[in-house]
């Protein structure tokens, strides 16, 4: 059991990057939660943003998000105004969500000081160092290569 927690081996690895990550994310937020959003409220309008209406499975898919949790989350946004839902018109199962006035407003209001956490946490790395941890981190993109289908039927 001795070699598990050998300095480089898997597991530690692992409870490095994740004391890391634990760390970043404790330093960023604080902007994002002084305007009375959570960070998935965030991502949600962020994804909207960037890419427009979508259907509930491919906000769940971009955001990496569960059905349940993002059921909560899109009620409570949309109690806030920040988001609509309508059916889909070549699919009257589908639900759309999209951004409200109200909710791209904010988002925009928020991102320049949200990038300005992003920045202060990150200031630490090298340009080069950043270039190399990126890398580094996509590589666990060939663990999981088998991305979900948002199909028809879904949501």
């Amino acid at each position: 059991m001795e070699h598990l927690y050998e300095t480089n081996s898997s597991l530690h690895t692992h409870i490095v990057m994740m004391k890391a990550w634990r760390t970043v994310e404790s330093n960023l937020g604080k902007i994002v939660k002084s305007n009375g959003l959570t960070m998935t409220q965030f991502g949600v309008l962020d994804v909207l943003y960037a890419k427009g209406p979508l259907r509930i499975c491919e906000l769940i898919q971009s955001m990496l998000a569960t059905s349940g949790n993002m059921t909560v989350v899109l009620k409570n946004m949309e109690k806030q105004g920040l988001i609509y839902k309508e059916t889909s018109a070549t699919d009257k199962r589908a639900t759309i969500i999209g951004m409200t006035e109200k909710g791209k407003q904010l988002f925009q209001e928020i991102l320049p000081q949200h990038h300005q956490e992003i920045e202060e946490v990150y200031r630490l790395l090298s340009k080069e160092q950043k270039a190399l941890l990126i890398s580094l981190l996509k590589t666990f993109k060939q663990v999981h290569t088998e991305e979900k289908q948002c199909q028809e039927n879904q949501f």
